[in-house]
């Protein structure tokens, strides 16, 4: 009887195909509504958002650029993993490390790919109660849902997307596809109409303020007490500020830069939305937003699935970087950011669970009517929605195949190096990942409005009673006090990004050195110049808090995290390596790794 073979993956996709998964991890439907808020509430730096953004882009690209040239070299399936292998192997004097590097790269993206799945789970509970919240205000609050609430959300959302993962990449990438024409579309048009509230509303001409309590728009100003606090009728409505005849005073636009205690506020003109009004913000803000630009190296890892992988995959890479990154996300981001006027700041995007969908609102009234911004509101949150399925399903799919290689190699439990017979998919590791998700993502979840954006005292005396609305809140102070968890998390898994793609440049440098193809622009300067930023972004998790930049409590306990997991990175490696009688250092290039 012949052998049985094991399940060995297909190459079924092409490049419309692999493009489609690696756009939709960047999906920009999903980051701008989600990110936001992320970044609204780092410190003081939120005001060189966009332009943190274009750094954390010029990042990416370099080390886009790396990636695509190292795959022509090496096709096949995991990604960096695979790549630190063969460049070792390649070199006459550092065969020697191919084992340790593959490890280190391979334990080190783990930490991006591991964690990144549970910010998306997390902030899909967070997007969910907020449109939850909007439909049914009596059972939680929209602007700040219940964390117990949120937490059950990211748990079902961990296994239906694993659900999808599981069937294998022909379903997956028919999901992305279709998903990323809905999401540019829907996004492209929020930015036209934020744009023109913006040019349609000049200082002085009367506008839509914004009430967070009951997420509604008012063309009147708001009557307040003597502490500031907004006086409301029965039904929490705000009641109008009146004049001397007893009628409502309208509300007229302004475009404030700073409020009285120096909290950023507005942009007062187009320049001050790319300007980095300090230097140092520029870096903090790219800290944060390399979570919306990662992924294009996400079809690196389904090399084994690619039917021309040495052509498509180095397209795929580039191409879905500069569609949704140079396009999609600097349009985006500059229409959000120039739309922020005095009926709806920064602060009001600091303390809200989805500034975006507060914007559609607005926009969406001075559009189809007061009253009636709230359906294209809904629209819009149902893209994102799918967007959010998209970008999980991505990273879920690159990381369960990362772990996979490992598996297969004996560098991670055997039992992830399986494929399974029906689908051709690792679906042990998928499963796995969809648990550890579920994890982070409750995590992620349970101080969500704590440090920047700690909701007032007043707020939380009018949420919800119940366990799923106001269970978790304490008060203003104590949740100030206290760190982001999601912010946390996420600066968590950009560390681990910093890490890999640092790993990557250099490993670009390394398997091109000193071969006929080499090339001192793509296999030298641009990959330095990737391995460079990733290291300077990386340095400022201490840099922040050591000169009081941005959010201090975050970057150090993100910090803490990284070390603890290659500690027990580094021990693992030592006792499988001794329990396996496995050597650290090859001898030689045919030693079986």
């Amino acid at each position: 009887m012949a052998e049985q073979k094991a399940p060995q993956m297909q190459a079924t996709l092409g490049l419309t195909g692999l493009t489609s998964n690696a756009m939709a991890l960047i999906a920009p439907g999903a980051f701008l509504w989600l990110t936001f808020f992320i970044q609204a509430t780092t410190g003081t730096t939120a005001p060189a958002m966009w332009l943190g953004i274009f750094g954390a882009l010029l990042l990416c690209l370099a080390t886009a650029v790396a990636y695509a040239e190292i795959s022509k070299l090496y096709p096949g399936t995991g990604s960096s993993y695979y790549y630190a292998e063969q460049a070792m192997l390649s070199k006459d004097a550092a065969f020697k490390y191919a084992r340790i590097a593959k490890f280190i790269v391979g334990w080190g993206s783990h930490l991006y790919y591991w964690v990144y799945p549970g910010v998306m789970v997390a902030t899909t509970g967070i997007f969910v109660g907020y449109v939850v919240g909007f439909l049914y205000p009596s059972f939680i609050s929209g602007g700040n849902p219940g964390p117990l609430f949120m937490a059950s959300v990211a748990i079902v959302f961990s296994f239906f997307v694993a659900w999808i993962a599981q069937k294998g990449a022909g379903a997956s990438t028919a999901v992305n596809l279709a998903i990323n024409i809905i999401q540019i579309s829907a996004l492209l048009v929020f930015s036209v109409l934020a744009l023109g509230y913006r040019v349609n509303h000049p200082a002085g001409s009367t506008g839509f303020q914004y009430d967070a309590q009951t997420q509604s728009t008012y063309t009147y100003q708001f009557a307040t007490k003597p502490d500031g606090s907004i006086i409301r009728d029965a039904n929490a409505a705000p009641l109008p500020l009146l004049d001397a005849a007893g009628k409502p005073l309208p509300y007229q636009i302004t475009y404030p830069e700073k409020d009285s205690n120096g909290a950023f506020l507005t942009h007062t003109t187009a320049s001050s939305v790319i300007s980095p009004h300090k230097f140092s913000f520029l870096f903090i803000q790219a800290t944060v937003a390399i979570l919306i630009l990662v992924g294009f190296e996400s079809v690196t890892s389904m090399g084994g699935e690619a039917k021309n992988p040495t052509k498509h995959i180095p397209i795929a890479v580039i191409g879905s970087l500069l569609i949704q990154g140079l396009v999609c996300y600097l349009i985006e981001y500059f229409a959000a950011n120039y739309f922020l006027n005095s009926g709806y700041t920064m602060q009001s995007a600091a303390g809200s669970a989805a500034p975006i969908g507060d914007m559609m609102i607005i926009v969406g009234d001075a559009l189809l009517g007061q009253g009636n911004g709230k359906y294209f509101m809904l629209a819009e949150a149902f893209t994102v929605f799918l967007a959010l399925i998209g970008t999980t399903l991505s990273c879920m799919n690159t990381g369960a195949r990362v772990t996979y290689a490992m598996g297969k190699d004996d560098e991670a439990p055997q039992h992830f190096g399986v494929l399974h017979a029906g689908s051709l998919t690792p679906r042990r590791a998928i499963w796995t990942l969809a648990v550890i998700s579920a994890v982070i993502g409750v995590i992620a979840t349970t101080l969500v409005f704590a440090d920047a954006g700690a909701p007032s005292d007043a707020t939380i005396a009018a949420l919800p009673h119940g366990i799923f609305s106001s269970f978790g809140y304490t008060n203003h102070d104590q949740l100030a006090a206290l760190p982001n968890s999601l912010l946390t998390i996420t600066l968590t898994s950009n560390f681990g990004t910093f890490i890999l793609y640092a790993l990557s440049c250099f490993l670009c440098i390394v398997a091109f050195w000193k071969r006929p193809d080499f090339n001192v622009v793509l296999h030298l300067i641009i990959p330095g110049f990737g391995l460079l930023a990733n290291l300077v972004l990386m340095a400022f998790y201490i840099i922040s808090p050591v000169f009081g930049l941005g959010t201090f409590k975050e970057p150090l306990l993100a910090l803490g995290i990284s070390a603890v997991w290659g500690i027990y990175g580094a021990i693992y490696f030592l006792r499988t390596s001794k329990a396996k009688g496995k050597s650290i250092l090859l001898e030689s290039r045919t030693t079986v790794l």
